[in-house]
């Protein structure tokens, strides 16, 4: 009994000891066509990130839960689709108040439970709550509510994105330095690097922060290593989202513009933390998860790119805000030497949402009422063991329209775009365009042949597929839940 109660404590030990450290990195307003593991035809150079898909597994059919920052960082985080949150449509700013509730499971709380270290190091863009004097804000008082309740030992990052002030940066609660000047860049100034004017502290320097946020997540893991505890980092990137402002050697480096500039330097340090996971004796055991949080921003400037024949968002229609493919398909590439086959793509469908569940998988931790609710487990394919059980996706724009896509038909519930590209809701209801628009993907990618009125037994069902979602609180097996708010998903006459 004896030989048979150490023999199972051991087969646990060398369990928790095997569990990987897992490093998510969310590139900001990077498109799908941006990379050249999703992009055969990108124009930019990303040998990095080509490596690491060489040594991983790239999914081509991977989807952000929204359009924008704010809904797809919760997301990710929760595993729940953001709609279902409080916040309806738009983002977060600098100073908005937390969203994720301390009471809602995220990514932080399941891989504390597993026994890891947790951070999070980049930008946040989910609220915080500043002490506040009236409307102004006492930077000598700590942040409340920050990662910290939401399942991260530590978090460094600034709270908005890198265009919203203040410019500040917070270390588990604490501002490292008080802003003595207000700052900003106007898009006359710089229509690549320009940033909203407020208070920026000292030590906060606008060109910096994509490497410097780098190097702390380098020196994180050179501290974790030195402990006998398995680590997850998250590591969501300023960039290449305004300001755009790469540094040498990287501007001009593209000879295109400053933005496939800096989506090279980005590349580039993606290629230092490869080589520090290395360094540290890690990269067999470390499960590095690359992605984006949606499609490229009309910032990047889509006809300076045109000209030498890149298109960010690659073959598809729309870009960030957009209800079409452009504005949420993005790259997805998971690379763990030690347990996945590299060198393989995917056509399997995905969402960032799907992390969770994923992770709960690969850390062998049960499924709990809350948490994971619209996440499918990606590891039966990334272990060669099967397929997903995805076999539907719920997507959102900017203003709060949704689409619904079951195998290669898609729903659009909106007139137009959804968001920012052409026609933009008002302007396509000008032209009488209909409320709705069906796309088949398999024979139309580039979403330009409106099905839906010769197609209205696919409209009926996807349309009761939606409300089925919607009504249930979530898209996968198991107890009905409650939403955050009412949420409504049919257009708007």
């Amino acid at each position: 009994m004896k030989l048979l109660t150490l023999a199972l404590l051991s087969a646990s030990l060398g369990l928790l000891s095997a569990k990987p450290n897992v490093i998510i990195v969310m590139a900001d307003d990077l498109g799908i066509g941006d990379v050249s593991p999703t992009n055969p035809d990108c124009k930019i150079k990303t040998p990095h990130l080509q490596k690491m898909a060489d040594q991983g597994v790239t999914f081509l059919d991977a989807h952000t839960p929204s359009s924008v920052c704010t809904p797809t960082r919760y997301g990710l985080l929760t595993g729940r689709y953001n709609w279902r949150s409080r916040l309806a449509r738009g983002v977060l700013s600098g100073t908005s108040n937390h969203l994720i509730p301390a009471d809602r499971p995220t990514l932080g709380h399941l891989l504390k439970e597993a026994g890891y270290h947790t951070s999070m190091i980049g930008k946040w863009h989910l609220g915080w709550d500043w002490t506040k004097d009236g409307k102004k804000i006492d930077f000598a008082k700590p942040v409340k509510n920050g990662p910290d309740i939401n399942g991260f030992d530590q978090y460094y990052g600034h709270c908005g994105s890198l265009d919203m002030a203040p410019y500040v940066w917070v270390d588990t609660g604490k501002p490292t330095a008080i802003p003595i000047r207000e700052e900003g860049v106007t898009k006359k100034q710089d229509p690549y690097g320009w940033y909203r004017k407020g208070p920026i502290a000292p030590d906060f320097e606008i060109e910096q922060v994509l490497p410097h946020l780098f190097q702390k997540a380098i020196t994180r893991i050179e501290e974790r290593v030195k402990e006998d505890q398995p680590f997850f980092i998250y590591l969501p990137l300023p960039a290449p989202h305004t300001p755009i402002v790469p540094v040498p050697p990287f501007k001009g480096a593209s000879k295109m513009n400053p933005y496939a500039d800096f989506v090279m330097q980005m590349d580039h340090h993606m290629g230092q933390l490869m080589a520090a996971l290395k360094k540290n004796g890690v990269d067999d055991n470390t499960l590095l998860i690359f992605t984006s949080d949606n499609g490229c921003s009309p910032e990047g400037n889509f006809d300076a790119l045109a000209k030498f024949n890149h298109d960010p968002s690659g073959k598809y229609r729309g870009h960030k805000a957009d209800i079409y493919e452009g504005g949420h398909r993005v790259p997805l590439i998971f690379r763990w030497p030690g347990s996945i086959k590299g060198d393989r793509t995917t056509n399997s469908l995905a969402c960032l949402t799907d992390l969770y569940t994923t992770l709960q998988d690969i850390t062998d931790q049960p499924r709990k009422p809350l948490g994971g609710e619209d996440g499918f487990s990606l590891w039966p394919l990334l272990s060669e063991k099967g397929d997903t059980d995805r076999k539907n996706i719920i997507s959102h724009s900017i203003s709060g329209h949704f689409a619904i896509r079951e195998g290669d038909w898609k729903l659009c519930l909106a007139s137009g775009s959804g968001g920012w590209s052409a026609p933009k809701e008002a302007q396509a209801k000008k032209q009488g365009l209909p409320a709705m628009q069906l796309f088949n993907l398999k024979t139309d990618l580039g979403e330009k042949t409106n099905l839906v009125a010769k197609k209205p037994d696919k409209v009926k069902a996807l349309l009761a597929l939606l409300e089925t979602q919607v009504t249930q609180g979530r898209s996968t097996p198991g107890k009905n839940l409650s939403n955050d708010r009412k949420v409504t998903f049919m257009p708007k006459k």
